[in-house]
């Protein structure tokens, strides 16, 4: 699943599709993988499944992601977060 991150917000919420991406702010800053760490957390609660099952594949270091949610189809994953 492709993933549009804005860290450093006011709150941790999923703003939903901007464009080919999922649209997400976090609360945590961009320093040291809070920000990546706390999406994880996010996506995790909102699909239902353990954070651990939740892994960004590529963009640790950018805004723009590639998020894996174990035994998770991707279309399933974006239902249960829109």
């Amino acid at each position: 699943m492709a993933v549009r991150l804005t860290p450093g917000a006011s709150r941790d919420e999923v703003v939903g599709p901007r464009g080919d991406a999922l649209a997400v702010r976090v609360s945590a800053p961009p320093i040291e993988g809070r920000a990546n760490e706390r999406l994880r957390k996010l996506l995790a609660k909102a699909c239902r499944v353990p954070a651990g099952r939740v892994q960004v594949v590529r963009g640790q270091k950018g805004r723009d992601k590639l998020v894996r949610i174990e035994g998770l189809p991707a279309a399933e994953a974006a239902r249960r977060v829109g």
